[in-house]
């Protein structure tokens, strides 16, 4: 089973959704207030299901898509309003008010979801990507958010997966000291 990763603003709603999963027999693995400690879990885990309470100021459920891809199922889970603002087509999305059987029950087929996409690897692209920050962290004197974002940026711009344009980033480098 995919760990469960809450995220959300509210200590509350964070904790209504830890009781929820753990009332369905669900343990959680993570609850994250903030873009930066949900980056971080995802680091930590492969197989993720973010559970995205509403909004953090400082991630996008949508920047989620674009970091991750296949690596993480999302369930967004907000008034309406904040549901329209999304804009990719790989997130799940419940419209409050919602009740705990429907929360489930979309977990449930999530789950599923994720455990038919788990791409094979896993490890070797985050790696890639990881070593491409560590480069562009070290020539543009940047810190690791901000090459995460240019990396992310410049995969979008050039219409490629992150770790595909972060091996044409290692592989640059490479020519480039050899």
């Amino acid at each position: 089973m995919a760990r469960m990763i809450i995220a959300g603003a509210s200590e509350t709603n964070r904790d209504q959704m830890t009781r929820l999963l753990a009332s369905s027999g669900s343990s959680v693995y993570r609850c994250c207030s903030s873009g930066s400690s949900l980056r971080r879990a995802l680091t930590e885990s492969e197989d993720s299901i973010v559970i995205f309470l509403g909004q953090l100021p400082d991630c996008s459920p949508d920047d989620l898509v674009w970091d991750y891809g296949d690596r993480v199922q999302i369930l967004l889970i907000a008034r309406p309003a904040v549901l329209e603002s999304c804009e990719s087509s790989e997130i799940f999305r419940l419209a409050l008010p919602t009740s705990g059987q429907a929360i489930l029950g979309a977990l449930e087929m999530l789950n599923q979801l994720h455990r038919m996409k788990m791409p094979k690897r896993m490890g070797a692209e985050r790696q890639i990507v990881e070593q491409a920050k560590e480069i562009l962290m070290k020539q543009l004197h940047i810190t690791e958010p901000e090459a995460h974002h240019l990396l992310q940026k410049q995969a979008m711009d050039h219409s490629t997966k992150m770790a595909d344009y972060a091996a044409r980033i290692v592989q640059q480098n490479s020519k480039k000291q050899g």
